[in-house]
């Protein structure tokens, strides 16, 4: 494990074996990272977040509470996600909203994910999106609201229309014969 001498890692936080964190990130008491993750600079992950192994979270991307990260996601710069449906600075009384994010999935630059929604296995939110609902395996999807543009295969290229599944159910693309 790598902890950059800037960065802040609270005593009760648990960090896996070879995961490094760079400069100006906090993780807080309570949260969870597994094993081989990169968490880039100025990066914030709150109390009670839960990240696999295998993922990278690119700067200045901010978890927070009731966000759970399966292995191998990229997170791309500054994407951010919301725990709070109907946030108010005087609230006493509010809700956390989880969000998961299945395995191998992909958030571009600038996102927001709106809490409440699955990003599934191996899907893709392009960069700037604000996504409101859950994606489906393999699902692109960019814009304001985020909508389906399209499929991505496991490499993240995009497929045709019908792309072609293997007996397990995942789609194949013309790189993974």
């Amino acid at each position: 494990m790598f902890i950059e001498k800037s960065a802040l890692v609270e005593p009760g936080a648990i960090v896996g074996e070879n995961t490094k964190i760079w400069h100006h990130a906090h993780v807080r008491s309570g949260a969870s990272l597994g094993d081989n993750c990169v968490i880039g600079k100025g990066v914030y992950i709150d109390t009670g977040v839960v990240v696999g192994s295998g993922v990278k979270i690119q700067n200045y991307v901010s978890l927070y509470n009731g966000v759970t990260i399966e292995d191998d996601v990229f997170l791309g710069p500054q994407c951010v996600f919301t725990n709070d449906l109907r946030p108010r600075a005087s609230a006493i009384n509010w809700e956390i909203v989880p969000t998961l994010v299945r395995q191998g999935a992909s958030v571009g630059a600038n996102a927001t994910v709106i809490c409440g929604v699955t990003i599934d296995r191996w899907s893709m939110v392009g960069a700037g999106a604000v996504l409101t609902r859950s994606t489906r395996p393999y699902e692109l999807v960019t814009g304001i609201p985020a909508r389906n543009a399209g499929w991505v295969c496991t490499c993240g290229q995009p497929l045709e229309e019908n792309p072609m599944r293997d007996k397990s159910g995942v789609i194949m693309c013309k790189h993974h014969p």
